[in-house]
């Protein structure tokens, strides 16, 4: 259900620009994390960090896609939140006890600190390189492309980059086991 969640504004993003134009697209968008985070905040009382940072990313660069009536502010806003991430995880090896991916999901599985390491720094790397393939995306194809790669690209890359940790993650974890036995 938090997965849906997450990605609501997305969804309706997409729907929007199907049935409209990227300009409705855009209050769409605006309007969606608005409703996330107020939802967010109605029902837990608090609202997760990625929610603010996204809805005030989408209502700067959605803002200005709408006032100067260009779709290019709109479709920088991948790369902008995605390097913000790529800087966060990295800047979390000096500030801390605890890697950014440590934080996240320490709680559910135990890793060597340098497993951890290894493990956000790939989630540095794919932050900017989902960032790169956007920007790439944004200046050699057009805006239905680029919706659809927003959509179903962004989102493969993020599940196939995940199935890829699991494996590692999994094949460690039975190494680790059988030195255990």
């Amino acid at each position: 259900m938090k997965l849906l969640f997450d990605f609501f504004p997305i969804a309706l993003f997409f729907i929007a620009y199907k049935l409209y134009d990227i300009y409705a697209a855009t209050m769409v968008a605006i309007s969606a994390c608005a409703i996330q985070v107020a939802y967010s905040w109605l029902r837990h009382r608090k609202v997760a960090p990625m929610y603010l940072v996204s809805l005030v990313i989408v209502s700067v660069f959605g803002g200005l896609t709408l006032y100067l009536q260009d779709e290019l502010f709109i479709k920088w806003k991948p790369t902008v939140i995605n390097a913000l991430f790529a800087v966060v995880f990295l800047g979390s090896h000096w500030v801390g006890e605890k890697t950014m991916i440590e934080r996240m999901i320490g709680g559910n599985i135990s890793l060597p600190a340098q497993i951890w390491k290894r493990l956000n720094l790939s989630w540095v790397l794919f932050f900017v390189t989902i960032s790169v393939v956007n920007v790439i995306v944004v200046y050699n194809f057009d805006t239905s492309t680029w919706v659809n790669f927003k959509l179903f690209g962004m989102l493969g890359l993020t599940l196939v980059f995940v199935l890829l940790q699991s494996v590692y993650l999994a094949r460690y974890r039975i190494n680790e086991e059988a030195e255990t036995e």
